[in-house]
């Protein structure tokens, strides 16, 4: 038998993942003689016009498979495996004859007036309704309406007149914020900055029974609106919206105190003082051990800031590793992925999550990919593992973990691997930071929609680059070091997404520790956490003012910071 690394564990003629090897069998990468393999993983294990069995694409010959996925189980002039309808029609992202499907992520599986059942937009000739809101006329798609809007849904499903007829009037609607309905159906990322317009829109989402929009909204809440979006969703009947901006003002109920008593009615301030506010929560660095062993600083402690003192929360599970792990929250419980355990950095196979509600520890699936040293991201009832390092090789590959089904799946690769990158999300948008030489710092955003990573920004600054990035409203913060290598006094730059245009801030900002790279926002506050102190800034557009400090915490090595909400018991 003959043995290739970590690669070939063979005989004969069968392969293994990386073998390049003759004979008809294929491998994980190779592009043989006789029928040749699949560019994307080499893997030959068909005959005739079948895909591959790993990845489905085929590019050897006959009809080429989906350039986006390339998998081929059709034969004649149908569709790939993404496409689940009949005819001619293909989807946008294969390379065959027929009618084009969905021009932002290329899926077609929909009959009638359904639309895309990835993403919901159908832009490949169906049919057509003009909206008359006011004295505007919008034509749209009924498949997209019906997407996206339960009030359409109803409306062409009831078998009324009206629903026969090629034009819907809308009454009691503005035109301007069924315009941005549009838009963000589309999936587009519009900002409202008029209070008029943003009632307007809560209106429009309550009337149209819009999810979509009504997430859109909940992604812009700030502390200049969030009193204005509760009380409007509160009104309105926007549960979702309601309670995520009763929740905002909760955490900067100290800055809104007077505003909540003069504006909003005793009721609705009565229901903002009754949740628990975020609090600071950290976690060391900390290697599996057993469970007899438990070391007493395997806990999860919070900052009481009343008392400004540091209490215990919970103990880390012996099998946890908090070492070079993804660890970020999602819906208020934490979620413990990969890590390393022992000096020759050997990757970790449980992953944890933790109910503050219920203060239960249970572990959850892996990655496909076990690795370390990576940004964990929750959002939108997934976790995206970006990147990292296995076998000391940095990666490429990102995963996502769907917390209803409990499974990952691949997502889009990032443009090139990177381990520890810098990581955030603001306006309900991913994005992250990768190096590239010379002294080059380039932003990317992640689109889940068409699964991909789009260049947004570049930042070339001398002897230095981006360690963390920090986002807060429609802006981004670089945190980068100083010249010579001086992560003492580190640097802000500013981006702003809405003008595409970058801001120095002014002055340096102490790392002791590293405290700036554990950087948490909660509300419009920034919290930085080292063992000399806590440090609160206040975030106006292009400063950062230092507001307070607070105790530091209690115990030496590096630090995992973010936010929790804590039940009245603890």
């Amino acid at each position: 038998m003959a043995v290739c690394g970590d690669h070939v564990d063979h005989g004969g003629d069968q392969g293994c993942s990386r073998v390049d090897h003759g004979g008809d069998q294929g491998c994980g990468r190779v592009d043989h003689g006789g029928d040749q393999g699949c560019s994307r993983c080499g893997r030959v294990d068909h005959g005739g016009d079948q895909g591959c069995s790993r990845c489905g694409r085929v590019d050897h010959g006959g009809d080429q498979g989906c350039s986006r996925c390339g998998r081929v189980d059709h034969g004649g002039d149908q569709g790939c495996s993404r496409v689940d309808h009949g005819g001619d029609q293909g989807c946008s992202r294969v390379d065959h004859g027929g009618d084009q499907g969905c021009s932002r992520c290329g899926r077609v599986d929909h009959g009638g007036d359904q639309g895309c059942s990835r993403c919901g937009r159908v832009d490949h000739g169906g049919e057509r309704v003009t909206v008359v809101v006011e004295d505007t006329s919008f034509s749209a798609e009924k498949s997209l309406l019906v997407h996206h809007c339960g009030y359409f849904q109803a409306l062409f499903r009831s078998g009324m007149r009206e629903s026969r007829r090629g034009q819907v009037h809308l009454r009691n609607l503005c035109a301007r914020s069924f315009l941005l309905a549009m838009h963000v159906f589309q999936g587009e990322r519009p900002l409202i900055l008029d209070a008029d317009h943003i009632q307007e829109t809560v209106e429009c989402a309550a009337f149209l029974q819009a999810a979509s929009l009504t997430k859109h909204l909940t992604d812009l809440l700030d502390s200049h609106n969030c009193l204005l979006m509760f009380h409007s969703a509160a009104a309105f009947g926007l549960a979702d919206l309601s309670h995520a901006a009763a929740l905002f003002i909760r955490d900067m109920y100290q800055e809104l105190e007077a505003e909540v008593s003069e504006t909003l009615p005793p009721e609705l301030a009565s229901q903002v003082r009754s949740l628990s506010p975020s609090v600071l929560v950290a976690v060391g660095a900390h290697a599996p051990c057993t469970a007899g062993d438990t070391a007493a600083s395997r806990t999860l402690c919070y900052l009481d800031e009343e008392e400004d003192v540091w209490k215990v929360l919970t103990n880390l599970p012996p099998q946890a590793s908090t070492s070079m792990a993804g660890v970020t929250v999602l819906d208020n419980k934490l979620y413990v992925v990969g890590g390393v355990q022992g000096i020759q950095k050997q990757p970790m196979d449980l992953c944890f999550c933790y109910s503050v509600e219920d203060n239960v520890w249970s572990t959850i699936a892996c990655p496909a990919q076990l690795r370390y040293n990576f940004p964990l991201i929750g959002l939108d009832g997934r976790l995206l593992a970006i990147g990292g390092e296995s076998k000391h090789a940095s990666m490429s590959s990102v995963e996502t973990f769907h917390v209803r089904t409990g499974k990952w799946t691949f997502s889009a690769r990032l443009p090139r691997p990177a381990a520890g990158a810098a990581c955030t999300k603001t306006l309900g948008r991913v994005f992250v930071c990768l190096w590239k030489p010379m002294e080059t710092t380039e932003i990317f955003e992640y689109s889940s929609g068409r699964e991909e990573w789009s260049p947004v920004a570049t930042l070339v600054r001398r002897q230095s680059y981006g360690h963390c990035l920090v986002g807060h409203r429609d802006r981004l913060y670089v945190v980068r070091n100083g010249p010579s290598d001086d992560f003492l006094r580190c640097l802000l730059d500013c981006y702003s997404l809405s003008s595409g245009q970058w801001t120095a801030l002014p002055g340096h900002f102490p790392n002791s520790k590293g405290s700036l790279f554990t950087a948490v926002v909660r509300g419009d506050s920034v919290l930085t956490l080292s063992r000399s102190g806590t440090q609160e800034y206040w975030v106006q557009d292009t400063t950062w003012r230092p507001r307070g400090q607070k105790k530091g915490f209690p115990r030496s090595g590096s630090l995992c910071t973010f936010l929790l909400r804590l039940p009245s018991a603890v």
